[in-house]
């Protein structure tokens, strides 16, 4: 029998079947989580600005205030070097003398944050702030993540004993994530494909539910007090032709192989730095491999990479395509040894500037490369390799160039950037040092 022949006898069969009998859960058991879940994602929103207003802060005098006092470059090879050496030490010291070392090792942790104590909490904020204040590349998601979780976690089994902990942790995790991206979107792609092939009570929508009220909450409350934006203002794209679909595919298919290089990597380089056991050691020696790829890439290559990728877009024609390559191995670079050396932070931010600049630098080579075909596709198979998040990656890459006519580039465009990554190893490791499949 074929394959297909075999298929439409499964599907004829499975039509035969009784329908399910898994009852619908009843509004009177969604009712009574409504207001946890808005309390939940207001307080993750405020956190996460909290945060990133004092990391701001900090970000101004370090590389503002302090420099210009003593007439030195801002962003001279000097000055990085100085500040990043600096931000390695700051944080090595909080992570060797905190309660519970400021969190677990970063290479080790996604986005399914783990329960830590709340003794380590404080250390974790610190290190968090200070690192994206000094510049490493990385971005706040996944300590953020684990902050609130914690907390909720916390809170809640002292408001709500009986409560169960994992929606806690489920709350948590979508007002965080709702309030990183600015829509409840994010959190309900990321939520559904958690829960894919797991057996849940009820229909789908009533486990996103609560999740979704947290995450439109985070997002609601980051909206109205900071009012962020993922939009490149790129050039409008119209409707896709073949070139275009071509073009898609080659970019996202090179943004994954590109990605998978640093996921290959982080092994190898995370236990060099391992060898020099003590965080004292780790830190400031990371700290100093940054600062030398930030004389080599720019100042542009520092930070989380969100206002960063935005000052690229704004003058495409500002650099060569030899100048966004050199950004765009730098800064997966930096990506590899700020999560390789024990800073605290997340990988998707500094991975969406990566495809930017890989994005640009195709535009770059071959002007008949739309920016908003090459800049999202790019960022698509990039974020592929990284995160592992079909359904976010494409989110992600879709609200960059806010062009409903790439969409279906870029469904199309994922497929085969998937295969290159799907069954391989992932950019998070193992206790052991071994990378997670």
């Amino acid at each position: 029998m074929s394959a297909w022949s075999l298929y439409r006898v499964r599907v004829v069969q499975h039509s035969e079947q009784a329908p399910s009998s898994t009852p619908a859960t009843p509004a009177r058991a969604l009712l009574p989580t409504i207001v946890p879940a808005l309390l939940v994602g207001v307080a993750a929103s405020l956190l996460l600005l909290g945060v990133e207003s004092a990391a701001e802060e900090l970000e101004h005098v370090l590389w503002q205030d302090v420099p210009d006092a003593l007439g030195v470059g801002r962003y001279s090879v000097l000055w990085m070097f100085v500040v990043l050496l600096a931000t390695g030490i700051a944080v090595g010291l909080v992570v060797w003398k905190a309660p519970g070392h400021a969190g677990p090792d970063p290479a080790t942790t996604g986005l399914d944050a783990p329960v830590l104590p709340p003794v380590v909490l404080p250390g974790l904020l610190l290190v968090t702030g200070l690192m994206l204040a000094g510049g490493p590349s990385l971005g706040p998601e996944n300590p953020i993540i684990a902050v609130n979780v914690s907390l909720a976690v916390w809170l809640g089994a002292k408001a709500f004993p009986k409560a169960p902990e994992k929606g806690w942790v489920v709350l948590a995790e979508a007002a965080t994530i709702g309030a990183l991206f600015g829509t409840p979107v994010a959190a309900a792609l990321i939520i559904s494909e958690a829960l894919a092939g797991q057996r849940i009570k009820g229909q789908l929508w009533d486990s996103l539910f609560a999740p979704l009220i947290a995450a439109a909450a985070g997002a609601l409350t980051i909206t109205l007090l900071a009012a962020p934006s993922f939009d490149l203002d790129l050039p409008a794209f119209g409707h896709p032709g073949w070139t275009d679909l071509l073009a898609a595919l080659t970019i996202a298919m090179a943004g994954a192989a590109l990605g998978m290089c640093a996921v290959y990597a982080l092994p190898y380089v995370h236990g060099v730095f391992r060898r020099l056991r003590h965080p004292m050691l780790m830190l400031p020696a990371g700290g100093l491999v940054l600062g030398a790829l930030a004389a080599l890439g720019g100042h542009l290559t520092l930070f989380k990479g969100l206002d960063e990728m935005t000052e690229l877009a704004r003058d495409p024609g500002g650099w060569s395509a030899g100048e966004f390559a050199t950004m765009t191995v730098v800064k997966l670079a930096a990506l590899l040894v700020a999560t390789s050396c024990g800073f605290r932070g997340g990988r998707i931010f500094p991975a969406v500037f990566v495809g930017t600049a890989l994005g640009l630098c195709a535009h770059a080579l071959v002007p008949e490369v739309h920016l908003a075909v090459g800049v999202s596709a790019a960022v698509l198979g990039m974020l592929l390799a990284i995160t592992r998040q079909g359904w976010v990656s494409l989110f992600v890459a879709a609200v960059l160039v806010t062009s409903p006519g790439v969409i279906s580039l870029l469904v199309l465009a994922s497929l085969p950037a998937w295969l290159m990554v799907t069954g391989r190893p992932q950019m998070q490791l193992r206790p052991d040092g071994k990378a997670v499949r």
